[in-house]
């Protein structure tokens, strides 16, 4: 077993100060200062999430303003994420700490546990390697090496960002999805809308009984710790981490009528 991890099990925040707070930890993770990190975590609102480098036009500002849709950018790369009723994770750890270099082994390394999360809610989880409808706005119409499908459907898309040996992934395991309001936000034409419906899922379409958010996450601290062979102890971020989070939070604060408004440093 490796040196203790630190767990942190926060509740709904903002769309920028979640990014922040996960970015400050990457930087003091990269410099020695801080322990390897899970993080579990919710949303004080639907938000969108938009990649490191993904355009703001992609979303139809005028809907998330109508429908209170909060818009963040993340410090990770992929697409856009309409985050809701889901448990959020990210992780953060180095090579120091037993993660494969390269991106392809280090998704497989962690997505161990979310695969034993899913069979712990008697799912199969596999990897979804097949491409998902046009290139769209959307994560859940994409489909790569970092994602996990149940019976083909999507479940669980990841992403990541590398800072020198030391990485942050973020990911999350939808308990129920609005088709209809995702749609909307990343202008999905019909047939887009369609294929979304068929080709992405959450546990209120796969399981009779959806497990309450802390139930979830206590499978996936498990999940995370039996396959990563790691001891979670847990902790709080610490202040001089709090402290970068509020130096950074205006970096992922997006301001829908400026493509231009937000940095992508992480």
């Amino acid at each position: 077993m490796t040196s203790p991890w630190r767990l942190i099990l926060d509740g709904p925040a903002d769309g920028a100060w979640n990014m922040a707070v996960d970015a400050a930890i990457l930087a003091a993770r990269h410099r020695g200062a801080s322990p390897p990190t899970l993080r579990l975590y919710g949303w004080d609102r639907p938000t969108v999430t938009l990649g490191r480098f993904q355009d703001v036009s992609d979303i139809d500002a005028d809907i998330a303003a109508a429908r209170g849709v909060g818009l963040a950018r993340r410090p990770t790369g992929g697409r856009g994420v309409l985050h809701d009723d889901e448990v959020t994770y990210s992780i953060v750890a180095s090579v120091r700490d037993g993660v494969p270099r390269g991106v392809t082994a280090s998704y497989a390394y962690f997505g161990a546990g979310l695969i034993a999360t899913f069979e712990a809610l008697g799912l199969r989880a596999e990897v979804f390697g097949r491409y998902a409808g046009r290139r769209s706005a959307s994560c859940f119409l994409q489909s790569s090496q970092a994602d996990l499908s149940v019976a083909g459907a999507k479940l669980s898309g990841s992403a990541q960002v590398w800072s020198g040996d030391t990485v942050l992934q973020h990911g999350a395991i939808v308990l129920r999805r609005d088709i209809g309001l995702e749609a909307a936000l990343f202008g999905l034409d019909d047939a887009d809308t369609r294929a979304l419906a068929e080709r992405a899922s959450s546990l209120d379409e796969l399981l009779e009984t959806v497990p309450a958010a802390d139930c979830l996450r206590t499978m996936m601290v498990r999940g995370f710790a039996e396959t990563l062979d790691i001891r979670l102890i847990e902790g709080e971020a610490t202040r001089a981490e709090t402290d970068s989070a509020v130096e950074y939070a205006d970096r992922f604060t997006v301001d829908a009528h400026s493509p231009h408004s937000t940095s992508t440093r992480a």
